[in-house]
């Protein structure tokens, strides 16, 4: 196969006049989605004007890059004009999930998952638009049906030690994320993930017992999504929650089936993909109709999120007030065991970093209200988890809410809160493992470059970019949100 046609790529040359970009801006984005060094930045001239063909597994990423970008789907055939194949080690995360919302169709995308194991080498690349939306068409539009287990199953009386212990992991676990990160212990939480999988696949339980497992598995898988996306890796975790969705599905457990819906809005925001967002943020407010008042708060907080994301002020505000409504009704019903994280000031909270991501690009778009809004953002997040104490259990949330705080410091003009707060955050990257925290850091001292001439940030800006020297690599495939 020749690596070098010696004629212009007209493909890609038509796909970077249609988005804007020079090659260099193509070998950025690469290189931030990807993780540095993926490319150089003159390579894709070479690419465009000569059609050098680069080095495997390139082509497909760009193919992937470029596919994202312009909202529709460029083949690495279509691109390198039938020179470059797919690499099999990326793959769309929506890749062997489209099968039937059924038991068998569940068992056969955890025995993907136990064939994979630790030695799996394939990197899943995150899916948007109607990728995203195809995996979870099923539930979304009803035709899933109904699971073909129920919860009430899993309270009858079954003795097993085994799922006992299975069950009273759990919480442990989310411990675990609550105070490293994602990233620092998500090998762990997988190998415990495909450990249940495995129990589920061998078979040969009660109903009881199957329907216990499932539940297991279902949780887990929604807790290895979440830190694979604080993580960065936002294709494996889109796989977690899909096949977590599935897994809940399959036992009836409407309140954790909002949740995952939910967290795949929330992510889905966080990614630049405001229109995924508002899509399944809706979808889970539906689903959580019937669920306890706090899924329904945690739930609308999280469609709150995603409207912000489209600039939806006006929904932002209506369906922020919902969360604080409902979350005052709590009490009144039962909780899920997993939702133990969610409190008053968790919303609030929440509420702040959205009306800061908010303003912030009300600001780039020239929108005289923005000030009002990082203003009201950053008070919120004042009264929350960015000063406690480095022993404290919520250090992830700490270090992610103290990003933002430092952020709406810095926006706002307020250079010496700026820093303040962002060595207070810099300070837990020993400590904690978010990339997704980190990216926010690393915006922080784009923003704070521009400001060298303040004395603050000449003090502080050395020490901060140490320590994302030292710390704050962000796992490949983390664009940062577009708020930030």
């Amino acid at each position: 196969m020749s690596t070098r046609s010696g004629q212009p790529n007209a493909a890609l040359a038509s796909a970077l006049d249609e988005l804007g970009w020079s090659p260099k801006m193509l070998a950025r984005k690469l290189n931030r989605v990807f993780g540095s060094g993926t490319t150089s930045d003159t390579a894709p001239y070479h690419w465009r004007d000569t059609g050098a063909l680069p080095r495997s597994p390139l082509p497909t990423m760009a193919a992937y890059v470029l596919s994202q970008e312009l909202g529709r789907v460029i083949s690495v055939a279509e691109l390198w004009q039938g020179r470059a194949a797919d690499s099999p080690a990326l793959l769309p995360a929506d890749t062997d999930l489209l099968g039937p919302w059924t038991v068998q169709g569940l068992g056969h995308i955890v025995e993907d998952w136990i064939l994979g194991g630790l030695i799996d080498r394939r990197r899943f690349l995150a899916v948007s638009g109607t990728g995203l939306t195809a995996v979870v068409a099923h539930y979304l539009d009803g035709t899933a049906g109904r699971g073909s287990l129920t919860p009430r199953m899993a309270d009858q009386l079954d003795a097993n030690p085994l799922v006992d212990q299975v069950e009273q992991h759990l919480p442990l676990l989310q411990l675990l994320d609550d105070e490293h990160g994602g990233a620092r212990h998500l090998p762990y939480v997988s190998a415990q993930f495909r450990a249940i999988g495995l129990l589920v696949h061998d078979g040969g339980h009660s109903a009881q017992t199957t329907t216990r497992l499932i539940r297991a598995l279902a949780e887990i898988g929604q807790l290895a999504g979440w830190m694979a996306f604080d993580a960065a890796d936002h294709g494996l975790a889109q796989r977690y929650f899909v096949t977590a969705l599935r897994a809940a599905h399959q036992v009836n457990d409407l309140p954790l089936c909002s949740h995952i819906l939910a967290d795949l809005a929330f992510q889905a925001a966080s990614r630049g993909h405001p229109a995924d967002a508002v899509t399944l943020g809706e979808a889970a407010r539906r689903a959580a109709d019937a669920a306890p008042f706090a899924v329904r708060a945690s739930v609308l907080s999280r469609l709150a999120y995603a409207y912000a994301s489209a600039g939806r002020l006006t929904d932002f505000s209506r369906t922020r007030e919902a969360a604080r409504e409902t979350i005052g009704r709590r009490g009144r019903d039962e909780e899920p065991r997993w939702m133990y994280f969610l409190t008053d000031n968790h919303l609030d909270c929440q509420a702040g970093y959205a009306m800061i991501q908010l303003g912030r690009a009300q600001r780039r778009d020239g929108i005289t209200a923005s000030p009002k809004l990082i203003g009201q953002g950053t008070a919120l997040l004042e009264t929350g988890a960015y000063t406690v104490p480095r022993g404290d259990p919520s250090q992830r949330r700490a270090l992610f809410e103290g990003a933002w705080l430092a952020l709406g410091h810095g926006a706002r003009g307020e250079l010496e809160l700026a820093c303040t707060v962002g060595q207070q955050a810099a300070d837990r990257l020993s400590a904690v493992r978010s990339p997704r925290s980190t990216a926010l850091l690393q915006q922080l001292a784009k923003d704070l470059r521009r400001r060298q001439r303040n004395p603050h940030v000449v003090s502080f800006l050395p020490s901060l970019e140490q320590a994302l020297s030292q710390h704050g690599s962000v796992a490949p495939g983390h664009p940062l949100g577009s708020g930030a």
